[in-house]
This record gives structure tokens, C-alpha cells and sequence, in this order.
């Protein structure tokens, strides 16, 4: 995980890592010692300081109990249904009960109705939808229509994470709107992601709200993901993660490899949503790779990579592949933290083409080209991440490193939030060199803390411990006073 300086021998105490506490009535004092051992100083050119090796955070008995019940047959029988209306391109046909978008669309609903009537009226199921009118890659106006499930959280009902995968399909021509698009890889195999997640939260409890969407109109621009996150903006939602799964259905690379347990995690490094004052501050003094995105990714490596989901989360740091870009970017451009989950390796013959054979290669986004078990772990892996935000603290707010006065020392504030699972914070640093967070410092129930390390030297965050001891993601710092 980094730097691990458990196996250097203390020798003596530096300055008291403390609390400030002139302003915070909460605040109580804390000290963590800081031990530096002259020769790791001056031998290895790496800081010294305090705090334990950043570990990941183990699934406990309740999401282990959630990831073992994700059904591989009910995922495939989605992914194979979804193909079979034909076509479900999102200038086809609304109102045909057998072939077309409108039919996916009436039957995503059914099937989204049935998980809700299990929840005890927690979760509930809408049609959303609006008119678009002619624009790039609508020729028409067009009703552009969202399944959206809600499961409403308990005790934060307003902090909201959101997964979605996009239930249009399209053939080579994006505009053809008649010949077969199975979408069975893109994107059935993401909306069966998201269906059999929220058919087994429907029946459990949840601290924070968690919007189960199957997107329409992704493939003409992302309308529907804009729409969407347009309608959460204006309902003062707090999103505070948002996942698009799309192209998750096989784990077999063009030229036959296969890679079954790896993921693809894209999460941007300078916020597409960042304000001209913003890039001033990172230019300044940094930040490039701790945008809210990457503190999200982060947090998916943390809690979905490891055994319980087969999986190993490989983050790539850019906002999406090349010439390519899915629906996480609308929820970017609205400020919020978001990611793309995709598989490791892509077979063009099966994406974005007619249905056709050539000199004996069959071509054609087909069921039959999906691995429907690499698609289950995939799920895994978005309900071990779900499950993990929405039940721990939500990430701390109006955090700033206080840069008021030339000092070595480093302090931090935040609000605190007001979560009632709410237990204490935690202080993390890192060399700027390195891409995870090292150490982790606990310092309880408080809104500052003093560090005896220089901010000039490393990288600092703050997250918030819940009293079951899940964690939230991490927050980045601004400069302030």
C-alpha cells in the first residue's frame, strides 16, 4: 500500500501531533506521536511521520451475505431478454410491444415494479421522461425515457449515490433505426448490473439513497443521463457518487485472450467541472490526481478489491477511452464525482456493428460473445461499492488546509457531519509521488486538527468513520484560513 515505517525502531518523540480546539466546541485534545528515525530521514528521501499503514476495508458479514446472493442466471436472462426485442435503438419503435425501445423500456419497468413491491415502500419505480428536440443525432422530436429506481435511505435520505447502465442499443449506422442492435454486451450487460442490484437492496436497509437507473439515449449523445442528472439537480440532491456501467459483459480481448477478474475503473483527474479559480489553486499547489473522482476511485479499490468479489479493480486514470464516452460524463459536468466501469479488454467485432457474418467471423453485439459470470463479479463489485458508501458517513464537507501562516506544522478543518452512524474522522497522507493513500492518523470526533508533518511535503485528507467502522471516501482539502 506505501510507505510502511512499522519496522523502523522508534527512538524518540518529535512535536505532539494536537488538536486545535479554540473554535470547535466539540473539540477535545488528541495527540498521535510522531517518530522519526534520523536515518530513514536522511537515507531514503521519504518523510517520516505519523499515523498507521493505510489498509483496505474487509467486507463484513452483511455484504458478503449481499454479494453471494447476485444470481448469475437472473443476469443472463436479462441480458438475453434485452437482446431479444431486436432493436433497441432510441429512434425505433415506441409503442410496438415486441420489438423496439418502448418495448425494453415497458418491460425494465415491470421487472423494476416487482423488485420495489418487496421493499416495504422504500424503494419506488418511474418512467422518467421528456421531449427531445432535434439536435445532434435526433432528427426529430423524440420521447427520451429513464427507468429509475429509488431506494430511499433512512437516516440520510438526501446524500445519494447513483448507478446506471443504458438500455438503448444501436448497429453500425447510429442513426439506423430498423435493423437488428441486440446490445447484448453494449449495454444489456450493464442494465443487468444495475437490475439485479436493485432487486436485492430493494429488501435491505440503507443509511443513504441509492438510485438504481437504466438510461435511455446514450448511444445519440446522453440525453438520457443528462436528463437525468438535470432532475436531480434541481430536486437539491447530494450526490456524492455516481457509477455508469457500460461494455461489462466480456472478458475476452479481440485477439482471443481472455482476463477474467479484472474491471476497468476510468475516473477523470482534473474535474471536468472545474471553475477558472480552481485551476488556479491546483496549479498551484497541486492536486491533479486527487480530484473527487479519483478519492471515489480510490475508494473502489479500498472495499471491492479483494476476494468477496473475485475482482481486481484496475482504476485508469483518464475520464473515458478514446473517441469514446459514456454516462458518467453528465453527472462530471454537473460537479459530481463519478466513474466508468468497463471491461479490461474490448472486441470490436461484437460493438457497434450489424449483425452479419464475413469470411466465416461472425460480427454483431450477440449474447453468445458475453461471460456471464465475469458480468456477475462485475456486480459484485458495484454492490460492494453501493453498499459500502451508502451504509458509512457521507464524505466530510468544507474541508481546507490552513494556509494562513508559514509553518511546518499542518492544520486541517471540516464540517462535521450529521449522520447519527457518525463515530469520529481520520487524518491520511501520502507522499505527492504516491498514487494511494500511506498512512492513516485517527483523531476521533473533532472538526480541526494540528499534524506535526509540513503540507509542503505530502499530501493530506480527511474521511469520516462510521461506529460500525465503515468509511467514507476521502476528502481533498482546499487552501484556506
Amino acid at each position: 500500500m506505501g510507505n510502511d515505517d512499522s519496522g523502523v525502531r522508534s527512538t524518540r518523540p518529535t512535536r505532539r501531533t494536537l488538536l486545535s480546539a479554540a473554535t470547535a466546541a466539540t473539540a477535545a485534545a488528541v495527540a498521535v506521536p510522531a517518530f522519526i528515525e534520523p536515518a530513514a530521514a536522511s537515507g531514503d528521501g521519504k518523510t517520516p511521520g505519523p499515523g498507521q499503514p493505510a489498509r483496505p476495508q474487509s467486507p463484513d458479514r452483511e455484504l458478503r451475505d449481499l454479494l453471494r446472493a447476485v444470481d448469475q442466471r437472473r443476469i443472463e436472462a436479462i441480458v438475453r431478454r434485452l437482446a431479444a426485442f431486436g432493436t433497441r435503438h432510441t429512434l425505433s419503435a415506441q409503442d410496438d410491444p415486441e420489438r423496439g425501445i418502448g418495448a425494453a423500456r415497458d418491460w425494465i419497468y415491470d421487472q423494476m415494479r416487482e423488485y420495489a413491491a418487496a421493499s416495504g415502500g422504500r424503494m419506488t419505480v418511474e418512467l422518467q421522461s421528456y421531449i427531445q428536440q432535434p439536435a445532434s443525432r435526433i432528427p426529430a422530436p423524440t420521447r427520451i425515457t429513464n427507468v429509475v429506481a429509488t431506494l430511499r435511505g433512512e437516516t440520510s435520505p438526501n446524500r445519494t449515490y447513483v448507478v446506471t447502465g443504458h438500455y438503448d442499443s444501436r448497429a453500425t449506422n447510429v442513426m439506423d433505426a430498423v435493423s437488428d442492435a441486440p446490445g447484448a454486451d453494449d449495454d444489456a450487460s450493464g442494465v443487468a448490473v444495475v437490475m439485479e442490484l436493485a432487486r436485492l437492496m430493494a429488501t435491505r436497509r440503507t443509511a443513504a439513497t441509492i438510485v438504481f437507473a437504466a438510461v435511455a439515449a446514450e448511444e445519440q449523445g446522453l440525453y438520457g443521463s443528462a436528463h437525468l442528472a438535470q432532475q436531480l439537480k434541481a430536486a437539491g440532491a447530494d450526490i456524492q457518487g455516481m457509477f455508469s456501467n457500460d461494455i461489462v459483459g466480456s472478458s475476452t480481448a479481440d485477439d482471443g485472450t481472455r482476463d477474467p477478474r479484472v474491471v476497468r475503473l476510468f475516473a477523470e483527474g482534473v474535474p471536468t467541472a472545474e471553475t477558472p479559480g480552481e485551476a488556479n489553486t491546483r496549479r498551484s499547489v497541486g492536486g491533479e490526481n486527487d480530484s473527487p473522482s479519483r478519492q471515489l476511485a480510490r475508494f473502489v479499490k479500498d472495499v471491492a478489491d479483494n476476494g468477496a468479489t473475485g475482482m481486481d479493480v484496475r482504476v485508469i486514470y483518464r475520464r473515458d477511452r478514446y473517441l469514446r464516452g459514456s454516462d458518467h460524463i453528465s453527472f462530471l459536468e454537473q460537479g459530481w464525482p463519478a466513474g466508468r466501469f468497463t471491461e479490461p479488454h474490448e472486441d470490436f467485432a461484437h460493438q457497434h456493428q450489424d449483425v452479419r457474418t464475413v469470411d466465416g467471423k461472425q460480427y454483431g453485439d450477440l449474447p453468445e460473445f458475453c461471460d456471464f459470470g465475469y458480468i456477475t463479479r462485475v456486480a459484485r463489485v458495484n454492490g460492494a461499492v453501493l453498499w459500502s458508501l451508502a451504509q458509512a458517513p457521507g464524505t466530510p464537507k468544507g474541508a481546507i488546509i490552513v494556509t494562513t501562516d508559514l509553518t511546518n506544522n499542518t492544520t486541517l478543518r471540516w464540517q462535521r457531519g450529521t449522520e447519527p452512524e457518525l463515530a469520529g474522522y481520520e487524518v491520511l497522507w501520502r507522499e505527492t509521488t504516491a498514487a494511494e493513500w500511506q498512512k492513516v492518523i485517527p483523531v476521533g470526533d473533532v472538526t480541526q486538527v494540528t499534524i506535526d508533518l509540513s503540507k509542503d511535503n505530502v499530501f493530506f485528507g480527511v474521511r469520516a468513520v462510521g461506529r460500525s467502522g465503515l468509511r467514507s471516501p476521502v476528502a481533498f482539502p482546499r487552501p484556506g484560513s
